[in-house]
């Protein structure tokens, strides 16, 4: 599996309608990718895609979930007003990040009512792909941890790198200012707190080669355990 080319984002796995060769579906790996902000899991979400992982990418859904039109978007409009809609109508991300990000609370209200509408649409995605056979899927959940919902999945890949690399890629590759790129940083919880309970850990501290290498090598060690959880669900 790979990521499908929409119109303009790259990331939920294949059309439900393509058929696929088993007659019954294998069992799935399903796998937890997340990392802080700046972390690279982007970058490892695309690898992971390219090795043969079905990606589905809650960062995506959750733009989804907010255009005009979406009970989510509606919803935000009345608790922020229109200083959040951008000329186009659409939702200034922008105008409400520097809203929400530097007060916890309201960043709160604003998952309150995102993440459920996340949440629904990423079921579906995940149920279409058990039907289709898929072995390996991917969420790729930046609050994966925050939200609590690392019971979910079978195993978690956590992408990390130091916060002061964190912090200059923000300001590097974003343009933000410092006080922004801290408040993003803040905003998550420590990381520290989720490499204790990560399956797996990929360091995004070198060249574009060495995490490349280090995909490979978690690649290669989830689809052993896919295939031995195939041979257990035949052997039983």
């Amino acid at each position: 599996m790979a990521y499908v080319d929409f119109p303009s984002e790259r990331f939920l796995p294949w059309s439900a309608s393509q058929p696929h060769p088993a007659d019954t579906p294998l069992p799935m790996l399903l796998i937890g990718l997340t990392g802080n902000i700046a972390s690279g899991k982007s970058t490892v979400a695309r690898l992971l895609s390219e090795r043969g992982a079905t990606i589905i990418d809650a960062d995506v859904l959750a733009r989804r979930v907010v255009e005009p039109g979406m009970p989510a978007f509606d919803e935000i409009v009345r608790r922020w007003g229109q200083e959040v809609v951008a000329p186009d109508g659409g939702l200034d991300r922008d105008a409400l990040r520097r809203l929400v990000f530097a007060h916890h609370e309201q960043l709160e209200e604003l998952n309150e009512i995102v993440h459920p509408e996340v949440a629904a649409y990423r079921d579906r995605l995940v149920d279409e792909a058990r039907q289709r056979g898929d072995r390996l899927v991917v969420q790729d959940i930046p609050l994966l941890f925050e939200r609590g919902i690392v019971d979910q999945f079978d195993r978690i890949v956590l992408v990390d790198a130091p916060r002061p690399v964190r912090l200059e890629r923000l300001m590097r590759e974003r343009g933000l200012g410092e006080t922004d790129s801290m408040d993003m940083i803040t905003a998550q919880m420590p990381a520290e707190l989720k490499r204790a309970r990560a399956d797996y850990i990929i360091e995004n501290i070198g060249t574009v080669r060495e995490l490349e290498e280090r995909v490979s090598e978690v690649w290669q060690a989830l689809e052993r355990e896919a295939n031995s959880h195939a041979t257990t669900h035949a052997v039983s």
